[in-house]
């Protein structure tokens, strides 16, 4: 099989030939049709984050493919179909978090494409139980993008408390903040959508969001307080000063909700202002395996679009130096 392989944190990544991997207990094996292009593979090929993947793997965590072997004692799942294999690869059903519904918050937790491989490769292996079936209907390269940048903002969302009425930021109207825009919309939210693109902020116009915030020319936090102060923000950017910005746009009692993990990124958060407006910084990290489920049902009753161009998993190394220009709308899918 074709895979794309990083070979060495910070270098280029390497197409090369690999066998085709065989299923173990409890896997599958999934033949690949589409994998996205997330900022979270970028930052593991290049070794951005503290914890660092150990090469050579094979990154991406948003494969979506076909079922085409089972390994022993796999009887839930099918050959013949669909499946997504999410960030979360792993989690041990039995501490504390999986059983209260933290799955994500699993310390024995195994991540696709970081810790195991993943589906920038024409096949992949995944624990069957963490293999999400994707609804019939449903095109493998919108799946795809609902993987992660769909079920990371969903969760995000889930966790800021979002309300009807109440006034949302969403901080970077990428390939996770098309899918934020529309589901804080699907929440009953007022949108205020910040970016520093002609094209994604005309984006989140198209998606309805209520208030666009032109950061290269605004302040977001003056623009969201003359609306009243955000409810919530919803921090996207894989930029720590649109963190600060947005955390200066929250009303008394609002909630900075931090996903972007820009490389050593930090934030200073005025312990004064913050306890008197009690305001509150929360972090929040993809879903579960329901929230996932939640977002392919919410997809396959038309409640939502993926923005996406296809390009061939040849192209990772100029897709990825795309991605870091910011000269890509949305989400990059690769087709296999």
């Amino acid at each position: 099989m074709k895979a794309a392989v990083v070979q060495a944190l910070g270098q280029p990544l390497v197409i090369e030939e690999r066998p085709d991997p065989v299923p173990g207990p409890g896997q599958v094996l999934i033949r690949v049709e589409a994998s996205g292009l997330c900022h979270t593979d970028i930052h593991a090929a290049q070794g951005d984050w503290p914890v660092k993947p150990v090469p050579p793997f094979i990154p991406g965590h948003e494969g979506v493919g076909i079922v085409e072997g089972l390994g022993t004692g796999v009887t839930h799942l099918s050959v013949g179909q669909r499946v997504a294999v999410p960030w979360l690869g792993y989690a041990c059903g039995r501490c504390e978090h999986c059983l209260s519904g933290w799955e994500t918050l699993c310390e024995q937790q195994q991540n696709t494409g970081y810790s195991v491989d993943g589906g920038y490769a024409e096949k992949m292996l995944a624990d069957a139980d963490f293999a999400q079936v994707v609804p019939d209907g449903i095109d493998p390269r919108d799946a795809a993008p609902l993987t992660c940048a769909g079920v990371t903002t969903y969760k995000a969302l889930k966790v800021a408390g979002v309300a009807p009425s109440q006034l949302v930021a969403i901080s970077g109207v990428g390939g996770l903040g098309h899918l934020a825009v529309q589901y804080a919309k699907i929440a009953g939210a007022t949108v205020a959508a910040i970016d520093v693109t002609d094209e994604k902020l005309e984006l989140a116009r198209e998606l309805g969001a209520d208030i666009v915030i032109d950061a290269r020319t605004e302040d977001p936090a003056k623009v969201l307080r003359e609306h009243g102060g955000a409810h919530s923000a919803v921090a996207l950017a894989v930029n720590e000063e649109a963190f600060a910005a947005v955390y200066g746009g929250l009303r008394r009692g609002g909630k900075l909700v931090m996903v972007a993990l820009p490389a050593g990124g930090t934030i200073r958060v005025p312990i004064f202002d913050t306890v008197l407006n009690g305001t509150s910084v929360i972090g929040s990290i993809v879903g579960t395996r329901q929230d996932l489920d939640e977002v392919f049902r919410l997809h396959a009753a038309g409640r939502t679009r993926v923005i996406y161009q296809t390009r061939p998993l040849d192209s990772v190394n100029e897709s990825i130096a795309d991605v870091l220009r910011g000269d890509v709308e949305a989400r990059i899918v690769f087709e296999m």
